[in-house]
Formats: C-alpha cells, structure tokens, sequence
C-alpha cells in the first residue's frame, strides 16, 4: 500500500512538471520504439541538454530501423559528429541491422533478445522495456539511483554497489503506466534531487525521504581511479593541410581520422602540451612536430580553413585548433 501511494505521488508530480522532450511526443507505438532506442543510445554519457538537437537532426534524417540499417556509414558519423562516444553510432546501426535481419524489422520486447544487440546493456534493455514497450522495469540511471540513495540514505560504499541497488529500487513498485513511471524517476532525480542543493520542497515523496530526516545530502562514491597514458601525437602540415590517418592501432576512436599517434610506456620528462579525458583515461599528449611526410598507410588530407566539411571526431578537431593557436 505504501508503495502504490508512493507510486501515485509520483506519477502525480511528473504530469504536472515533466520535460517537452522530442523522444516523448505522442506518435505510433512503433515509433516510440524506434525513438526510445536512439534516444538511449545517445544518452548513454551524455546530457539531455546536449542530445536533444543532435536527437532532432537524426530522426529527420534517418527516421525508422530500416532506413538506419542502411545509411551510409559517412553520413551516420557526420550526424552523431560532436556526440563524442563513436562506437555508439557503429552499435546502433549494427543493431538495426540485426533486428531487421532477425526481428523482422521490429524492435525486439524482451529482455534477453535486447541485451544481446551491439551496444544495449542492462540499464538499455530496462528503459527500452519500460519506456518504449511500458513493461515494469525500473531502469537504474544515475537520477534514479540518486533519487534511491537519499530517499533510504543509503551512505556505506557496500549498500551503494549496483547488485545492493537493483534490489532496493523495489522500494518504488510498480504501476500500469509504466512508461511515465520510469521517466518520471529519472525527471525526480533530474529536476528536483539534483547532484548538489536537491530542491527538497518540491519533492513529492519528501515526507519519506531519510536523508531529509537526517538534513545529510551528500553522496558516497565508489571511487574510480582514471588510468593516465601518454601519447607522441605526431603533425605533419603541408600548404594549409594536416596529414591523419585512419585509426586502427587503439580502441579509443577505433576506425576514426586522427593524427598520427604512439603510446609511450614509461615517459620521462614528459612536458605536457594537452590533455584530454576521454571516457576513464586520462590521455596525456606531447606534440612532435616532423619536418618531412612519413609514409603512412592511407593518409588523409585536411585544410585547416575547412575543418567542417569533414567527418572528424571532436577530439582531432580541438587537436587541429589548438595547433592553430600556437
């Protein structure tokens, strides 16, 4: 009973105060599908505030599994350019190619089918079931979870480990609407139980949360440590022009047009001239500049005048930019 009343405030608070987001505008049920799974694979590391044009120029372009499956991998780039995270764009077309191979085009409704597509995950598969087939999961995002942690006041390292989590989320239960029930756990968190200064007055379930009791907001952290690598990031320029190479040595940037690159193992007297954090890598980059072209396999041209009329990750582009500036 507790748990349905909680439920209801819930849904009560998200009809009054949620987001016009373009992912959640009322269209066919096939549709939706399509728009929950390119929304979550965009959301994957990246703001909503961020996704919400990118998501808008895709649909326009590619708007159905179909026609994704086929688009020219060019022209999926050029579209998801700026998103960072690549490997995503390669995973969603992959899937929309198996599912229009084995699914009939259609967008598989159960859990173990969702999680063995290219880039779908736990998390993924809960919030296209919920989102876009209303089935009652509870996706784990890092709203929800917040949300979770000050609500039971969940504070030791052990009771915040995601096994510990995905038990105690129950604690929401379930609705018949469970589409806008997970969305409106992830606006709750978004909006209201903000990462610093939660808006506790506006919080429809406050005269339940622990950590309102306790007037203690803060929030463990499993501690993650950032591996540091560093890299001799070669430039080779010619009449305006860059020299880059297609990227088949790491797996960062895999299959992208980047410069020239080795890892260092042991640096010694590393000045570093740039540093870039890209996913839980901390990368470390000296810039050697050559005098005369190296023989590279396939290399590629770029005006430095002209950087958008190319398919770039962001990553060279800020390289190209902050060579342009000293």
């Amino acid at each position: 009973m507790k748990e349905q009343l909680l439920t209801k405030k819930i849904l009560n608070w998200y009809d009054i105060n949620k987001r016009s987001l373009p992912w959640r505008k009322s269209v066919s049920l096939q549709k939706r599908q399509y728009y929950t799974l390119v929304s979550e694979f965009m959301l994957q590391q990246t703001q909503v505030a961020t996704v919400i044009p990118y998501f808008n120029r895709f649909i326009k372009k590619i708007p159905s599994i179909r026609i994704l499956s086929k688009v020219d991998n060019k022209k999926l780039i050029k579209l998801w350019e700026g998103l960072g995270y690549y490997s995503r764009a390669r995973n969603l077309k992959k899937t929309a190619q198996i599912i229009v191979k084995n699914f009939k085009g259609k967008l598989p409704d159960n859990f173990d089918d969702l999680i063995s597509l290219p880039g779908i995950g736990n998390y993924t598969a809960s919030a296209i079931l919920a989102i876009g087939f209303n089935k009652p999961y509870i996706p784990l995002d890092g709203n929800i979870e917040r949300v979770l942690k000050r609500y039971l006041y969940l504070k030791k390292e052990r009771d915040i480990q995601k096994d510990n989590l995905v038990k105690k989320k129950s604690i929401f239960g379930t609705s018949s609407r469970s589409s806008d029930y997970a969305q409106a756990l992830m606006e709750l968190g978004a909006l209201v139980c903000k990462p610093t200064n939660p808006l506790c007055t506006q919080c429809p379930v406050s005269n339940n949360c622990k950590s309102l009791k306790k007037e203690d907001f803060d929030l463990t952290k499993i501690t993650k440590k950032n591996t540091e690598k560093y890299f001799l990031l070669k430039v080779y320029k010619k009449d305006h022009r860059y020299l880059l190479i297609k990227n088949t040595k790491f797996n960062f940037l895999k299959n992208l047009t980047i410069f020239p690159m080795e890892e260092l193992s042991k640096p010694k007297n590393f000045n570093e001239n740039l540093n870039f954090k890209l996913s839980n890598m901390n990368m470390n980059i000296k810039i050697q500049y050559l005098k005369n072209s190296i023989k590279f396999q396939a290399p590629f041209w770029v005006d430095e005048k002209k950087l958008d009329n190319y398919v770039l990750p962001s990553f060279t582009k800020k390289i190209v930019k902050y060579l342009e500036k000293n």
